[in-house]
């Protein structure tokens, strides 16, 4: 098993976090009141390394794209992120899909049919699984009969099939209830979603879209890139005031050492090894 060295966590300009994906407006509003009403970012934003420049280091960000935003919203101008690196076999990155509740199949059918070059075919599920797998069609759609409609686009390149699927999920996003799911077999997905309108299936993304998506200033469809991070720092609850504070970046960084150093030498910190489920988020 690979050896989780102790966490690297950092204080950077919020400026030099590049987002890969939008703000989810339903979160991001409600975060901004919690974080201030609590003065603690309670979990650190996840980064990557992306570029150096006159300014200092840029970061995409991986993870923490609600907690981003509420720290611009608050005019703070620091963040305290972990750093985590692509390549490492601790760095994963997978795929959320989305299950839509709350409407009738026809209204999430009608959301599809407003996307511009967006073609759709009604096929079977194991159709659908095995023409994704071939990257063939960029996502399908699974409903409660067990029939499947299968997303194509014209677009060639990498960046293109991901703004395609952007606009796909944007035309449903704000529409009933989004729920995010690990989950793609249909027999699951009724059990716990009885009364789902349909499952959106997306295929794999690779490191190097996300950074390419980072550096662009473009975006990634919402909810839908998933970092599984081990060895991923939970409960700092860092205070504001020290990242609001005038103080040097460098003395801010200074202090979050001791600050991490009095916590490992008060036996505050503990490793959660296995796969853990988390039922007050």
């Amino acid at each position: 098993m690979t050896e989780i060295p102790t966490p690297d966590l950092r204080i950077v300009p919020v400026s030099h976090i590049l987002p890969h994906e939008p703000v989810d407006e339903q979160r991001a509003q409600p975060l901004v009141r919690s974080i201030e009403r609590d003065g603690v970012l309670k979990n650190p934003i996840i980064v990557t390394p992306l570029t150096v420049d006159e300014g200092g280091e840029e970061f995409a960000l991986l993870d923490g794209t609600n907690r981003h935003y509420a720290l611009s919203a608050l005019k703070i101008e620091h963040a305290l992120v972990q750093v985590v690196q692509y390549g490492s076999p601790l760095t994963e990155l997978q795929t959320w899909y989305h299950v839509i509740t709350g409407i009738h199949f026809s209204e999430l059918t009608s959301c599809f049919d407003r996307v511009p070059g967006l073609h759709m075919d009604l096929i079977d599920l194991r159709d659908a699984r095995s023409l994704l797998e071939r990257q063939e069609i960029i996502a399908y759609c699974i409903f409660q009969d067990g029939h499947a409609l299968a997303f194509t686009t014209n677009a060639q390149d990498r960046i293109g099939r991901m703004e395609a699927l952007k606009g796909l999920v944007d035309s449903y996003v704000d529409t009933g209830q989004l729920n995010r799911t690990a989950l793609s077999d249909l027999p699951s997905l009724r059990q716990l979603y009885p009364d789902m309108a349909g499952a959106i299936i997306f295929g794999g993304f690779h490191p190097e879209d996300v950074l390419a998506i980072a550096r662009r200033h473009l975006r990634a469809p919402s909810g839908v890139t998933r970092h599984v991070i081990h060895g991923r720092a939970l409960r700092i609850n860092y205070p504001l005031e020290k990242l609001a504070s005038d103080l040097p970046l460098a003395r801010k960084n200074e202090e979050l050492l001791h600050w991490m150093q009095s916590r490992f030498s008060d036996r505050a910190v503990r490793l959660y090894a296995e796969a853990t489920y988390m039922f007050d988020e």
